[in-house]
């Protein structure tokens, strides 16, 4: 009899049924955000639950991040996605489904009684061959601005293929890249702020250089300034009045009150002089500015911008090279922001504030129009991994082919690989290089062609030396795809195999899961 050690509620998974248990989940959840893999991927709508709120997307890390779950090894996957999220942007899907295929080939292999450990071992090899492979197909055009150029169209073209500004591409890929290419070599995304207005079409977004605050300018100041020198505050201008309410004032007489309300407005009014001597003719504060000191900064002629939320003055001070202030005393010391004009600009039915010719000339606004606040809630997120994707390229410039031909490539590899494998070890390289196959298989199933079909002609064309071959879902058919110009980066496809196969490894390696007693509830 085995004494009873774990407090009464925990459970404890052995052995098959942990593995199983988290086999099952880690499939699930695959087999949850396939359907959205490729170009012709489908969408997921995910409803909050407490807020009802409706979101749109293929996007494998945003789906993910939005489900409850309670399985542990799905929350695994979900991580790697978020991972794949932070490192690249792009790809989320993709690791979270070469995880759970090659999930799929270890539980074939556990059934056939084989070790984990081998299973394991196994993988390693297999990931190492693929990896091999897949830098020695990757190409390098650093030296060549204009191919560079090109290649860096075709990834953001090929990364919004599958999203849903996948009709517009060409249009939206140029954009990317131009807003990329401005950054000069910084990875920095914080320099391309994407505004989103609803109304108009998808192609009615575009690029424009600067900076676009969100806000409108004060009633009385003027709409259009040159050579802007800018003051960037972060304080409260709201303290020209005595806010009786909630305070007890004791006073013998209304006249010490208005005693009072003087006192606070001769101390807002040193503050605005404090803030004049700085030579300054635009101040943006982050909060409210109350009328009094508006028409005393209005009567100096600075222009006043008010509640330019947090976001906004942090982005700002980024991009106009001042420093956020909160006091005044000197004036030496504060960092000014400078532009060459500011201005009132109209997008749809709102008014914005336009900063052109900023010193940091390689910032930029995109303006993203659609017809609902979902639509252009996904074109952010499209665009957003297209950015990333390319942001990373520029720094990492090697690329590789998409259209599921590195992965077949790299099946390829890993095939030759096991055949220098002895014993069981072999039978888990084997797999490796099957689950790679999946990706085309699936992306082909996605655009419901004859996926055995076209991935058996794909891998056969491999073994002719075809090493380009990859899938064309456009015609459903085997094509060249430097030809067609499907392009991916190098890191982001490293990341993926990379990530699956460390994942599922730790997966594999399971036998025992161990819950905790949910913690009770104390009677009240």
């Amino acid at each position: 009899m085995s004494a009873h050690i774990l407090s009464e509620n925990a459970t404890e998974e052995r052995a098959e049924n942990a593995r199983l248990s988290s086999f099952v989940g880690a499939l699930a959840l695959g087999d949850l955000v396939k359907s959205t893999l490729g170009p012709k991927g489908m969408n997921k709508i995910l409803q909050s639950g407490s807020t009802g709120e409706i979101n749109v997307t293929n996007d494998g890390a945003t789906i993910l991040k939005a489900i409850q779950l309670d399985n542990a090894a799905a929350k695994i996957l979900v991580n790697i996605s978020k991972v794949q999220d932070d490192e690249v942007g792009d790809g989320t899907t993709s690791v979270t489904v070469l995880s759970a295929e090659l999930l799929r080939e270890a539980e074939r292999l556990i059934q056939q009684r084989i070790h984990p450990q081998t299973i394991a071992e196994g993988y390693r090899i297999a990931s190492r061959a693929a990896l091999k492979a897949l830098e020695e197909a990757a190409v390098d055009n650093r030296d060549n601005p204009e191919k560079f150029r090109e290649d860096l169209f075709n990834i953001a073209r090929t990364t919004l293929s599958s999203k849903v500004l996948s009709q517009d591409k060409e249009y939206f890929a140029n954009l990317a890249v131009d807003a990329v290419l401005r950054l000069k070599g910084s990875v920095d995304l914080e320099h391309i702020q994407i505004i989103k207005k609803v109304g108009g079409k998808l192609t009615d977004s575009y690029l424009d250089e600067g900076f676009i605050l969100d806000k409108s300018i004060a009633v009385n100041s003027p709409k259009r300034l040159e050579n802007a020198k800018i003051l960037i505050a972060n304080t409260s201008m709201d303290t020209d009045k005595i806010k009786i309410f909630g305070a007890r004032v004791k006073v013998d007489g209304t006249g010490k009150l208005a005693e009072l309300e003087r006192a606070e407005k001769e101390k807002m009014k040193a503050k605005v002089e404090a803030i004049a001597s700085h030579g300054i003719n635009v101040f943006v504060n982050r909060q409210l500015i109350y009328n009094y000191p508006e028409s005393l900064l209005a009567d100096k002629g600075i222009m006043v911008i008010e509640h330019a939320d947090f976001e906004g003055v942090e982005r700002l001070s980024l991009v106009t090279g001042g420093e956020i202030a909160s006091t005044f005393d000197r004036p030496d010391l504060v960092k000014l922001g400078r532009c060459e004009l500011i201005e009132e600009i109209m997008i749809g039915e709102d008014k914005l504030i336009k900063f052109s010719g900023v010193a940091a000339g390689e910032a930029c606004t995109v303006v993203l129009r659609g017809s609902t606040n979902q639509m252009v809630d996904e074109a952010e997120r499209s665009l957003h991994d297209a950015l990333s994707v390319l942001s990373q390229t520029v720094k990492e410039t090697r690329t590789v082919l998409g259209g599921g031909c590195a992965e077949m490539l790299m099946s390829c590899a890993v095939e030759e690989a096991a055949r220098g494998v002895k014993g069981k070890k072999a039978l888990a390289v084997e797999s490796f290089g099957k689950a790679l196959r999946q990706i085309p298989t699936i992306l082909s199933d996605n655009a419901g062609f004859d996926s055995s079909e076209l991935v058996s002609r794909l891998r056969a064309a491999h073994y002719e030396g075809k090493k380009d071959s990859g899938l064309d879902m456009d015609n459903g058919d085997i094509a060249s795809m430097r030809d067609i110009g499907v392009t991916e980066s190098y890191k982001l496809k490293r990341q993926v195999v990379l990530s699956a196969t460390e994942a599922a490894e730790m997966i594999i390696r399971v036998d025992n899961i161990l819950r905790a007693a949910p913690r009770k509830r104390e009677a009240v």
